[in-house]
């Protein structure tokens, strides 16, 4: 049975799994072979989500991802229409990214996709997934969305 308090390495651990159950709920129909990870992918999202206007360079810096990967990443971004790139205005050498200002079919997909099924899959007690749901909706509106 775990402890009743989390500490930092069960934290980050719990924080890997639920990356790992995020990363098998997204659909890759159709996209073909990738030269870069969905989990790579998501982590440029979650950079951008907090840095709107942004480069390649920074990204990298940011993340301790190699500028290559997150160049894959924005590419796949861009080629689901998540993203659009374009020149700086300040140093037209420099090209800035920025979320898409409208929702692309597969971004919606993603979205969308359903969680139960892996979620459940993840648990020792599937008859506890909707008290695991519930504590993740509770975790996601105080540590995502009250940013």
């Amino acid at each position: 049975m775990y402890p009743m308090e989390v500490n930092g390495v069960e934290l980050f651990l719990l924080g890997r799994t639920l990356m790992k159950i995020g990363e098998s709920t997204m659909p890759t129909e159709g996209i073909g072979p990738q030269t870069t990870s969905v989990r790579t992918v998501l982590v440029v999202v979650g950079d951008l989500r907090a840095h709107p206007e942004t480069s390649v360079g920074e990204i990298a810096a940011r993340t301790g991802l190699p500028q290559s990967a997150v160049s894959g990443a924005v590419a796949r971004l861009r080629e689901a229409g998540a993203v659009v790139t374009g020149p700086d205005p300040a140093d037209r050498r420099r090209t800035l990214i920025r979320v898409a200002p409208e929702v692309s079919d597969r971004v919606a997909a993603a979205r969308a996709a359903p969680v139960d099924g892996p979620l459940a899959a993840a648990l020792d007690d599937p008859e506890r997934l909707g008290e695991v749901k519930a504590a993740l909706e509770v975790l996601a509106r105080h540590l995502l969305h009250g940013r």
